[in-house]
């Protein structure tokens, strides 16, 4: 395994703890399995899409959970009353239909803002909404800082 030098970024960083939890989330993330495959779009400035091919799905064996950061899709495949508890005969099985959970870093600020579920795929819509009070001001020279006292 490589080992990647990261102290000139904490020299430039200021509050270098959530760099260091991102690294180590990246690092977790390279043990997910390809299952199931997914599509990440730019829809626009700050728009984004999460397509997730989830063939045999019903909605309610998917899970979608936005905490900390992270969006979670989880899928658990509940087998169906007609199924005859899994004596179906198959010639050739192709489509997976395994449980699963997908994990996505998201950046700050980024807000799930819908999901919907079409055609075999689950479409998740998230967009990058900063607070006012975070975006960029202008600091004039010579400005008085406020009392210490």
């Amino acid at each position: 395994m490589r080992t990647i030098d990261l102290s000139p970024l904490y020299r430039s960083f200021i509050g270098s703890d959530r760099l260091a939890s991102l690294v180590d989330a990246a690092s977790r993330s390279e043990s997910q399995t390809a299952y199931p495959p997914y599509n990440i779009e730019l829809l626009g400035d700050d728009k984004y899409r999460v397509s997730m091919a989830i063939a045999g799905f019903t909605t309610e064996e998917v899970n979608i959970v936005s905490e900390n950061n992270t969006l979670t899709v989880t899928g658990k495949k509940v087998p169906a009353e007609n199924d005859e508890a899994g004596k179906k005969q198959y010639l050739h099985k192709g489509i997976s239909e395994r449980s699963f959970e997908r994990k996505f870093q998201l950046g700050d600020h980024v807000k799930v803002t819908g999901a919907d579920m079409q055609h075999g795929l689950l479409h998740i819509d998230l967009e990058r909404i900063v607070p006012e009070a975070k975006k960029p001001r202008r600091i004039e020279i010579g400005s008085t800082p406020a009392s210490h006292g």
